[in-house]
């Protein structure tokens, strides 16, 4: 997959989740899959998701214990981004991403050693159409990969392997 392609495919994910809010983090247990929300961090998409945590919750553990997880968008779109998760704790960038609305959410700040980031590397994504948008840009993506475009289901698939 040349530059260019994995460039417009993150473009694509930018524009499809820039204004979501609230995403789901699908985490594996030993039970099976459970789902909870997350604020989506403001930062703009390249390949990784953010969200913060505490050591103390049931998904540090899920992360820890199994990396791959799923994190979906419902807005303008329906987005479903499969990705690998690892923890950070680098306390720059915890700082850099950090807003008083996660004082007031966690009740500490972003030096606590309990704070921690939720990497989340995307490996692939899948989005749905509810509009003329992402109708158009399913049909540039067909044709971008040779890809028949005569056909733009309403579900698209891309790869994001980095």
């Amino acid at each position: 997959m040349s530059n260019m392609m994995k460039q417009e495919e993150m473009e694509t994910l930018r524009e499809l989740i820039k204004d979501v809010d609230t995403a789901m983090l699908t985490t594996v247990t030993e039970e099976g899959l459970v789902s909870r929300p997350m604020k989506t961090q403001e930062v703009e998409f390249d390949g990784d998701l953010w969200f913060f945590t505490k050591k103390e919750t049931d998904k540090y553990e899920e992360i820890l214990h199994d990396h791959d997880v799923n994190v979906a968008y419902a807005g303008k779109s329906f987005v479903s981004v499969r990705g690998r998760a690892e923890i950070v704790e680098d306390l720059g960038k915890k700082e850099e991403l950090w807003s008083k609305a996660y004082e007031k959410i966690m009740q500490t700040s972003y030096d606590d050693p309990n704070v921690v980031l939720i990497k989340v590397n995307a490996e692939a994504a899948e989005y749905w159409d509810t509009g003329n948008f992402t109708k158009k840009v399913a049909f540039l993506y067909k044709r971008m990969t040779g890809q028949s475009a005569q056909s733009t289901d309403v579900n698209e698939t891309v790869k994001l392997n980095k």
